[in-house]
């Protein structure tokens, strides 16, 4: 199409951008009221999210950690993490080596776990209610004397291992926590 004036291709333009934006839209809401008659005729929709709200605050996200414990005996010396100096080991006893899960390249070294029985082979085996704090002091790859099972992700030591079980049994489940 020609256009002969600045006139008509100004009309012609606005024209061509008329007619291509869309037609309005329709934003009238829904009333208040509306809603609130909908949800409240149906209160059981609420109920999943209620149920979850309760069991998320009775059984919030646990900080602990669960593995196995063994135990080993004396010699405890020389250690991976302070090589024999006597002084390394709690004046309590309650000690031990940590496996390769907890291991971290050595970092274990000093750190300090609660640990607690949670259940055995066995049952009975655990000490119900006791809990003690242990501090790590070696590797239990390379310590000095064997652990009661390989793979354990703590070996106690024997007075250690003794607070929370049954000293017959070779190994136990746990829950422990770095303090």
């Amino acid at each position: 199409m020609n256009y002969n004036t600045n006139e008509q291709r100004r009309i012609a333009s606005v024209w061509n951008f008329v007619t291509i934006i869309p037609k309005p839209l329709n934003l009238a809401q829904p009333s208040i009221s509306s809603n609130l008659a909908s949800s409240m005729s149906s209160p059981l929709r609420l109920l999943p999210f209620l149920l979850f709200f309760v069991l998320a605050t009775l059984f919030g996200p646990s900080q602990a950690d669960v593995g196995t414990a063994a135990h080993y005996s004396p010699p405890y010396l020389p250690t991976s993490c302070f090589g024999s100096d006597p002084s390394q080991f709690p004046s309590s006893n309650l000690f031990g080596s940590a496996g390769e899960g907890i291991w971290d390249n050595g970092a274990a070294c000093g750190r300090q776990y609660l640990v607690r029985c949670i259940s055995a082979a066995v049952p009975k085996t655990c000490i119900p209610g006791q809990t003690i704090q242990i501090k790590i002091v070696d590797r239990a790859l390379s310590s000095k004397s064997r652990p009661s099972r390989n793979d354990a992700t703590m070996v106690l030591s024997t007075t250690a291992f003794a607070a929370i079980a049954n000293s017959s049994a070779s190994f136990v489940n746990v829950e422990f926590q770095q303090v």
